[in-house]
């Protein structure tokens, strides 16, 4: 059964990527995410790694359908704690370094290689080349989580993206600030997270990303877990009442027996003598209960049973 984070990433997968501009975009982000670039004899390249294999068809596609690169399975490899297969994919050559190039990853002159962290504007200046850009990024390192939908979960609403480069991503949290969607950013051991953990904020994301399957499927479990919320919330308020009617039930029948015991219940006038009577009659019965039994308000009720608690304390002194 597919997690959450698979929904998302098939859903993107199944979108088109767009024109040349946003599938550069794109392509960066995954790099800068599951990426690494690799030197060898003097030309500079790239590898990548991921868990997915419809991921590594769509990523392997746009570099040969849109860059002309051709792209070697270099390895594969078990994850011990996700138990799936790591597929390593490696692209090195005088084509891979002129991508780079245009990803805006490398750069520089005079025979001189530089790495860029840093989000480069032009790479990102339409609306559609930034959704691209996040597009890239989830693909690559991105993962979400949803709470449990049938049971009490303290595993929340959770998406976060994890890049290995503190200026890429606080680069990508302005890029998301542009969007009006507010992220968060932490170390995490040797990588830097952006994260979000507002249902609401995600829903947002999931929108601007056309994921609206996905979507759905959020707002329906929210749905859902704040009807069951409000439902426990009811239930706790009920038992609260249950369990404050028979604390001052209680505190009520100790009273009245303070006074049997020692002056006497005749000792009374008529109306605190029904009182006493009627709830030594039905422990159980609410305020509302006895007044209506007693034909009074809840207000005279209320009244009266604290002009015996009162008397009972004046006897126990």
């Amino acid at each position: 059964m597919q997690n959450f984070t698979e929904e998302i990433k098939n859903e993107i997968i199944s979108l088109k990527y767009g024109d040349r501009k946003c599938a550069t975009a794109l392509l960066s982000a995954f790099i800068r995410t599951s990426g690494s670039l690799v030197s060898r004899e003097n030309k500079f390249g790239f590898e990548i790694i991921t868990e997915s294999e419809k991921t590594a068809e769509f990523i392997c596609g746009i570099l040969e359908n849109v860059f002309g690169l051709s792209i070697i399975v270099s390895g594969a490899k078990s994850d011990l704690l996700s138990g799936k297969d790591k597929l390593t994919f490696e692209c090195v050559d005088e084509k891979s370094e002129l991508l780079l190039q245009e990803l805006k990853i490398i750069g520089g002159e005079s025979g001189k290689t530089n790495i860029f962290f840093v989000l480069d504007d032009k790479l990102v200046e339409s609306d559609k080349s930034k959704i691209a850009y996040i597009k890239g990024a989830f693909l690559g390192g991105g993962s979400c989580t949803l709470p449990d939908e049938e049971v009490y979960s303290r595993t929340g609403y959770h998406f976060e993206i994890v890049f290995s480069n503190k200026n890429t991503a606080s680069d990508f949290c302005d890029l998301l600030c542009g969007l009006d969607i507010l992220a968060k950013l932490v170390s995490r051991k040797e990588n830097f997270v952006v994260y979000v953990k507002s249902k609401e904020v995600i829903s947002d994301i999931l929108n601007i990303l056309k994921c609206n399957k996905c979507l759905e499927k959020l707002n329906k479990i929210a749905a859902y877990k704040d009807t069951l919320n409000n439902a426990n919330r009811v239930n706790n308020c009920s038992v609260y009442n249950i369990d404050k009617t028979v604390t001052a039930s209680v505190k009520q029948v100790q009273a009245i027996n303070v006074i049997s015991q020692t002056i006497g219940l005749q000792s009374l006038n008529k109306n605190l003598f029904d009182v006493a009577e009627c709830r030594l009659a039905d422990k159980n019965a609410s305020m509302q209960e006895l007044a209506e039994r007693l034909n009074i308000s809840k207000s005279c009720l209320n009244h009266r049973m604290r002009r015996i608690l009162e008397i009972a304390e004046e006897l126990r002194d």
